[in-house]
């Protein structure tokens, strides 16, 4: 080190500067030197090395390369290398201050590490924003995976930060936290309990993203859009958003939707109650006005008839006919068990799953439908009028 000292002021001299301003202009020199060659490390990195890394990426077959050498890894590498030139050169721009020396490569110590936290986050994101399918098993473990490698990395980033301004070992400080592992435990505990009931849900398929769920006690009841470690987001219909934990989902209860919309067709169970003083045999008029409107044929209107029996016929064969109902499923019109407002009808039937089909649209227009056509076989809806005594 005394060499290059000597060698540089002996050139500051050959140029004509001489006595005590040798020294000043000696440390401003190394000190532009450091900070010269410190900036074009970074631009070579960035300019030279990063185009020939990812040029041989390209080349290989293995797509691991262009996740972990993508542009924001290399461009956080870049970012490390102006710091190592700087803890190497500036602890010898001031060799002869002991105490500048060592506060300059402490701080530089911990930007490095700070940097290193940051490289090794940035290929975590790669890791996780790979091309997997989303909402995958495979995807959901790993985001629980790395979200405890992330919290690892803050924590072992911390001791070393810690150790390196108090010139302390790193391991001595982890041995000592032996005795802090019970306060460490109660800090972590929903981090921890959420990695868990995280992989209960991943290893047991009971929630994806995508999932329409509904959670009993929460305002949860809508599509999960994410589901991390500690959170599974949830986003209403009417786009608000709920959070709920994965421990609240695996301890107790939710309603998955998912197999009802894979299905081929959704259920649709309604009650209508038809007044008793209108249900009654079908006349010979009435026969007429059913056959001319299409609706039964002379032969199947032979013989005595019952106004509510054609009527459950008849609705039968008009859902059965319509494309957005799935007939296979079944339909049915039924009568149900008798009350004091009148004959219950049950209808069950399945509306296709089909994006072309809307749900609560298609349901609205076959109901108002059999509201409607009612009236032609002579049925009278029950409705409770309000007491116009009160």
């Amino acid at each position: 080190m005394n060499e290059i000292k000597d060698f540089v002021e002996q050139l500051i001299e050959l140029i004509g500067i001489h006595g005590a301003s040798v020294v000043p202009i000696r440390y401003v020199l190394f000190f532009i030197i450091a900070i010269f060659l410190s900036w074009f490390s970074g631009w070579a990195g960035w300019h030279i090395i990063r185009p020939i890394i990812q040029k041989i990426t390209s080349k290989t077959p293995a797509k691991w390369g262009n996740i972990l050498f993508n542009d924001n890894v290399l461009h956080t590498f870049c970012e490390i290398i102006p710091a190592v030139v700087i803890w190497q050169l500036l602890p010898l721009v001031v060799f002869q201050h002991a105490t500048l020396k060592d506060i300059v490569a402490r701080l530089t110590a911990v930007y490095i590490c700070v940097m290193v936290v940051k490289l090794l986050l940035a290929i975590i994101k790669s890791i996780e924003t790979t091309k997997t399918k989303k909402g995958s098993k495979m995807q959901l473990y790993a985001k629980s995976f790395l979200g405890v490698v992330r919290i690892v990395l803050f924590f072992l980033a911390a001791i070393v930060i810690i150790a390196t301004l108090f010139n302390k070992n790193p391991l001595t400080l982890l041995a000592g936290l032996g005795a802090t592992s019970a306060i460490l435990m109660l800090v972590f505990q929903d981090t921890i309990q959420g990695l868990v009931a995280g992989i209960r849900l991943n290893s047991n398929e009971m929630v994806r993203i995508g999932d329409w769920i509904t959670v009993p006690g929460t305002a949860a009841d809508g599509i999960v859009e994410d589901v991390a470690l500690t959170t599974v987001k949830v986003r209403n219909f009417d786009n608000t958003t709920v959070t709920v934990t994965p421990t609240a989902l695996v301890n107790g209860s939710f309603q998955n939707w998912r197999s009802m919309k894979a299905g081929s067709g959704r259920r649709v169970t309604r009650l209508v109650y038809f007044d008793f003083r209108s249900i009654g045999f079908v006349s010979d008029e009435q026969k007429q006005a059913l056959i001319s409107k299409e609706l039964f044929t002379e032969e199947e209107l032979k013989g005595n008839h019952i106004n509510i029996a054609l009527y459950r016929q008849y609705i039968e064969r008009y859902i059965s006919s319509r494309k957005d109902v799935v007939p296979d499923m079944g339909v049915l019109v039924r009568e149900v068990e008798a009350t004091q407002s009148g004959l219950p009808l049950g209808f069950l039937f399945f509306v296709k799953n089909d994006e072309s089909v809307h749900y609560e649209h298609t349901l609205a227009e076959i109901m108002e439908w059999c509201y409607a056509m009612a009236n032609e076989f002579k049925l009278t809806i029950y409705q409770q009028y309000p007491n116009q005594n009160e």
